[in-house]
């Protein structure tokens, strides 16, 4: 698969909007054992294409939907039960050192020295979030916003993006997300702003204001302007 390329353009985004699961770090892979281990103790069998329909969910969402796998009735409850073991489990897995996507720290460290502002913008709740941070560096955000701090608008709602560029100040519609997944970039998208889509699991259809790489190697400042060509 070839890189698109980006017409070169003069404009220079105001802040940097990173996804996390499967953007920066591959932690999708432990997710998976999560949540087939969370089907199986809710008497459940999750199957690949079911588990590939979660990606980029949230975790009420994604209970939900275990329960339903299980046959079981999903209340609240219920939900909130299912959600407090994936997260137990997910805890102690992201309890090591989360391994990176390609070009993943090189594109974050090459957006801080720039000096331009960056935000972390994840599905994942705020507690696992901190856990991930051990291993990709709160140094590298001005804020961060997660899954259970959006009043349940979350991915592919536009407020996760929304929220992020207004803590840090900024025109959402003058900002880059990066994104790998469908609900993220759909939500991305509805904020206005411009999505650079590194898909990961899961296919990421085309679209207005969206741009594709195979990876994050090479990508710095000079790379997330030219997306700003034309503007």
């Amino acid at each position: 698969m070839t890189e698109p390329s980006v017409r070169a353009g003069s404009g220079v985004p105001a802040a940097v909007l990173w996804d996390m699961d499967g953007t920066l770090v591959d932690s999708e892979k432990l997710w998976d054992i999560a949540l087939y281990e969370a089907a199986e103790w809710l008497g459940g069998t999750l199957t690949e294409q079911q588990r590939l329909t979660l990606v980029g969910s949230n975790m009420t969402a994604t209970a939900r939907y275990l329960l339903g796998v299980a046959g079981r009735t999903p209340s609240p409850g219920a939900i909130a039960d299912t959600g407090e073991w994936i997260r137990n489990r997910t805890a102690t897995l992201f309890g090591d050192a989360l391994p990176w996507r390609p070009g993943a720290r090189e594109a974050l460290a090459a957006v801080r020295a720039s000096g331009l502002p960056s935000a972390l913008v994840t599905s994942t709740e705020r507690a696992l979030t901190e856990l991930a941070l051990d291993t990709i560096g709160r140094e590298f955000f001005d804020a961060t916003v997660c899954g259970d701090e959006v009043d349940g608008l979350n991915k592919p709602h536009p407020e996760p993006y929304l929220r992020a560029a207004r803590l840090l100040g900024a025109d959402a519609a003058r900002c880059v997300a990066v994104e790998d997944s469908k609900p993220g970039t759909e939500s991305a998208v509805a904020a206005g702003c411009t999505v650079l889509v590194i898909p990961n699991d899961v296919p990421v259809d085309p679209g207005e204001r969206r741009f594709f790489r195979v990876s994050l190697v090479g990508v710095d400042v000079e790379t997330l302007a030219e997306l700003f060509a034309g503007d």
